[in-house]
């Protein structure tokens, strides 16, 4: 079994922002707590570091000349390819 234990990062969610440990086992968050006491992990400190969930940039150019570039994107197209 995997374990990492990432300590003292700053974590920022969409309604939180605090500093805490977190606890990775075989790729997942098993645990996040102010201060976790694990011996048997690779430990990474992250002091001074931000700690965000994943994010995903949708947006998209849709018909329109960028430069000397032209858009292929119609909205419709546009709109699809932001969802996915």
């Amino acid at each position: 079994m995997t374990k990492t234990l990432i300590t003292g990062g700053r974590i920022v969610t969409a309604v939180d922002d605090y500093v805490a440990d977190i606890l990775l086992e075989n790729g997942r968050i098993e645990a996040i707590a102010r201060q976790l006491n694990v011996t048997d992990a690779e430990r990474h400190d992250a002091s001074g570091c931000l700690v965000l969930p994943g994010g995903i940039d949708v947006h998209t150019h849709m018909e329109g000349v960028q430069g000397p570039a032209v858009n292929c994107d119609s909205y419709e197209t546009g709109t699809i390819a932001a969802a996915f």
